[in-house]
């Protein structure tokens, strides 16, 4: 449900009724995974999705009925593979979910929505016998889940009463050191794709709100400076430099080698970037944290506009903070999600319980 907040305040506080279907069990490979929510509104109103859409008629059926009458249910949706295909579908498995209504007086549910949707750090229980929202502070779980993790995780908490883990991490920040229009293009894009952004130059002209519309933050700074005093970049955090002046972009990347965080990046032709090299090395940088400079920066996808070569910077970023290879899927092998529990959620529901 975290990853609805937003949506879901704005419908709650408006006054409309709102029941969250959320995955509590996976088997085999998802398009979404264990945690996935959906919402459906009294007002006839559909937000999110839990399967990328081959079960989601059914998880309508199953949010109405509990709007209907209040009663928390769970359901299974899936097949074998066999079956799956006869019946026209792309995939099999199963699914299992639990949905409930989302009380608009229940202060931690409310307050839960408030924080993932201020982008900050929270995580939340979801009991599975009744769809009650718990803290999860609150779990006596050995393994010592940390709710204020950076990392976002999910997963089912065995006990008296077995609880669906939620969590909600931060956006990633990335700071895109120069205002040029390769930076305009990649503030756009990596916004869209989940980042929050932080542009930053000297020329105060360059820095607006009028080119920049999506970025988080706006700052008129010298970028090495800036960088120097931030104190709240993590290892999500990305500094790309895109400034195109040896006098700008060597201080940069020198300083954001020398911080905690999980990729720098710098935009270059092939002789810009060993001459950038050399005067880094002039400056004290080991060859060691040369290495870990991207640079020239991106995937090669073949393209050139800026939104183009956003698009190939976005997707290294990605590929390193995943471990993913880069490659094409079609040439590789094995589960495509490798980083969450793997299940098949497209399907129809085969069985519907009310939790006792």
């Amino acid at each position: 449900m975290l990853d609805l907040a937003a949506p879901l305040l704005a419908r709650i506080r408006s006054g409309a009724r709102v029941a969250v279907v959320t995955v509590t069990r996976v088997a085999r490979s998802a398009p979404r995974g264990l945690g996935a929510s959906m919402a459906v509104t009294t007002h006839g109103e559909v937000i999110g999705s839990i399967s990328g859409g081959c079960v989601e008629g059914d998880a309508v059926v199953l949010a109405h009925a509990v709007l209907a009458d209040g009663v928390a249910r769970t359901a299974r949706f899936g097949f074998d593979d066999d079956t799956a295909h006869a019946a026209g579908l792309a995939c099999g498995g199963q699914v299992d979910v639990i949905a409930y209504v989302v009380d608009p007086a229940d202060i931690r549910s409310v307050d839960a929505l408030r924080r993932a949707a201020d982008g900050e750090a929270v995580s939340v229980g979801i009991a599975l016998a009744d769809g009650r929202l718990v803290d999860a502070g609150d779990l006596a779980d050995p393994a010592g889940f940390d709710a204020a993790a950076l990392l976002a995780e999910t997963r089912v908490v065995s006990g008296p009463e077995p609880v669906l883990v939620v969590s909600r991490a931060p956006r990633p920040r990335l700071v895109l050191a120069g205002a040029t229009e390769h930076a305009a293009a990649l503030c756009r894009i990596a916004s869209a794709a989940g980042f929050a952004v932080t542009v930053v130059d000297p020329w105060e002209l360059l820095v607006t709100r009028e080119r920049f519309p999506d970025a988080d933050e706006l700052v008129v700074a010298l970028p090495h400076e800036h960088l120097a005093r931030r104190a709240d970049l993590d290892p999500r955090t990305a500094v790309c430099v895109l400034t195109h002046d040896t006098r700008l972009d060597v201080p940069a990347i020198r300083v954001a080698l020398d911080l905690p965080i999980g990729f720098v990046g710098a935009l270059g032709a092939r002789t810009t970037v060993a001459r950038r090299a050399e005067l880094l090395r002039e400056e004290g940088v080991a060859d060691d944290d040369l290495a870990r400079l991207r640079s020239p920066l991106g995937l090669d996808l073949g393209g050139s506009t800026p939104e183009e070569t956003a698009v190939s910077i976005v997707a290294e970023i990605l590929a390193a903070r995943h471990g993913g290879t880069g490659r094409p899927l079609r040439a590789l092998g094995g589960p495509i999600h490798r980083d969450r529990p793997v299940a098949e959620a497209c399907a129809r529901r085969i069985d519907e319980t009310r939790p006792t």
